[in-house]
């Protein structure tokens, strides 16, 4: 199994399903979380060109092979950008997995449709404007990163998109949000900024602005946006920044489909609730050697 973790994370994210997982009572697997590009002490190229999706996918393709060698993995679990990867490769590279499972990740599909379309959900991507402006890493490390811990409990005051009660529940307080667990993000950060920002420079997908016409002159062909391998999405309802509705439609692009609403979660559900995740993944999970 294969784990992607998204921004502003890293592969540690995932160590409680990783110890699950690789249990002998629990299926056994070889378990492995990469940093991704930019992240972390990986590679971290300059080049906003280098953080598009082709060059991502190859990565994981890459790990893959070393990994798993020309067996398929037997599950691509991901969040967040790594979920954005996800598609891709679960799109270009079917053969390469046996099952899928997307943890509040926009398929490009939807995405695509409501950024164009969707005044809720274009509110609540606002905040990808800022994330791609060329000071954003500074002013999110200021204060010992103090403004991206807020982001992780959801009280950044001048990102008021992902402040706002959009979702069915008003978020809980981030008690999983710790000292300890702050000092982890730190350090991770304290490699650097600029790698995982440059994920939103690198895409289009984004509401547009008098500046840039973002995700409203972009078009995506079909069979790009097809899902041939079975797939599991987990939904937090409560992610202020990935509204539930960009679950609608995802039948047309994924037919092998289980679609699972977690309430009364955000974004952050992998911490919220990581044994809810672990329970909806191993339902989903074909047994080995099946």
């Amino acid at each position: 199994m294969m784990f992607l973790h998204g921004f502003p994370e890293a592969a540690w994210v995932w160590d409680p399903l990783l110890v699950h997982f690789s249990k002998p009572e629990n299926g056994g697997y070889r378990c492995v979380a990469p940093h991704l590009r930019g992240y972390e002490r990986s590679s971290a190229p300059e080049d906003v060109k280098a953080y598009r999706a082709k060059h991502l996918v190859q990565d994981i393709v890459a790990l893959i092979d070393v990994a798993s060698g020309e067996a398929p993995l037997a599950a691509l679990v991901a969040h967040d950008w790594g979920g954005a990867v996800a598609w891709s490769l679960a799109n270009q590279h079917p053969e390469r997995l046996r099952q899928l499972v997307i943890v509040n990740s926009p398929h490009p599909g939807p995405f695509l449709k409501a950024l164009q379309s969707h005044p809720a959900q274009q509110a609540a991507s606002a905040y990808m404007n800022f994330l791609v402006q060329p000071d954003a890493a500074a002013q999110l490390a200021a204060n010992d990163y103090e403004r991206l811990l807020d982001f992780l409990d959801g009280h950044d005051s001048e990102l008021p998109s992902l402040t706002q009660p959009q979702a069915a529940h008003a978020p809980e307080p981030a008690r999983w949000l710790t000292p300890e667990v702050k000092e982890r993000y730190r350090q991770v950060w304290r490699h650097g900024l600029q790698g995982g920002l440059n994920y939103y420079r690198a895409s289009p997908l984004r509401p547009a602005t008098a500046q840039d016409p973002g995700a409203s002159v972009v078009q995506i062909p079909p069979e790009a946006l097809h899902i041939g391998v079975p797939t599991l999405v987990l939904w937090a309802q409560d992610d202020v920044a990935l509204l539930p509705c960009l679950t609608e439609g995802l039948a047309l692009h994924v037919p092998d489909l289980k679609l699972v609403p977690i309430a009364k979660a955000s974004h952050w559900v992998v911490h919220e609730k990581p044994g809810r995740v672990i329970r909806e993944i191993t339902g989903f999970l074909t047994p080995p050697g099946q």
